[in-house]
Order: structure tokens, then sequence, then C-alpha cells
């Protein structure tokens, strides 16, 4: 099977040695993302809005590789206060509430940026 990388052009693929999102096949991984645009961080201190632009972000990368929200079944979610999960949520349900992909919410201690506060990575697989 063929294999294609997408690149974001971030300066940190290099260094960390990474792809945005990697297509085998009719299955697509793509890397997890934050609320970052060319201006810096998105929706600081808001759980709601960084997880409603990071699924656009993630959305647009579906699309570039040829695939739809559809596509997805599986999302993982890093947040580092679970007691927002309602609001985090509420975001993925307006993505997801009629595709319900597996998905998991996990706390963690923090993220690269303290002002990042969800990161989402995604699997989508074409039938």
């Amino acid at each position: 099977m063929q294999r294609k990388n997408f690149s974001s052009g971030a300066k940190w693929e290099d260094i960390v040695g990474y792809s945005r999102a990697v297509l085998v096949g009719n299955h697509l991984e793509i890397s997890g993302t934050v609320a970052t645009d060319e201006n810096g961080v998105v929706g600081k201190g808001s759980f709601y809005q960084q997880t409603k632009f990071i699924l656009e972000k993630i959305e647009r990368v579906l699309q570039q590789a040829g695939f739809t929200l559809q596509d997805v079944v599986r999302t993982r979610m890093f947040v580092t206060d679970i007691s927002q999960w309602e609001s985090i949520g509420k975001a993925h349900g307006e993505f997801f509430q009629q595709i319900k992909p597996a998905t998991s919410m996990i706390e963690i201690s923090s993220l690269i940026d303290p002002d990042y506060l969800v990161e989402i990575e995604v699997t989508a697989i074409k039938s």
C-alpha cells in the first residue's frame, strides 16, 4: 500500500519528526491537533471554543485527504481539566452527533503550551 504524508508546514514537523496526517490505503491518521493558527492560540481560556476550532481544523485536513467527517471512526481528546467535559462534549457533539465515532476523553496534566486546553487525534477509514 502506498503511503502519503500531509504537512501543515509547521516547523515542529521536521524538528520532532512527524506529519500532520498520514494516509495508507483507505486509513487516515491525524496527529494531535491543538487550537492554534498563524496568529497563535485560538479560544484562550475556553474549552468549548478550542474544541470547536480544533475539529474545524481536523475537518479541513480530512477534506484535503479526500475524506469527510463521516469517515471518522475514532477521536481521542486529551484535556487539561476533565471537569470541563460537558463543554468539550458539546463541541464534539456538534460535529459527531449523528456519526458517533468511538472516542476517549483523557485528562492530562498539561499540554506543550499552557494556553492549550485540548488536543485531539482522529482516525478515519474510507469504506
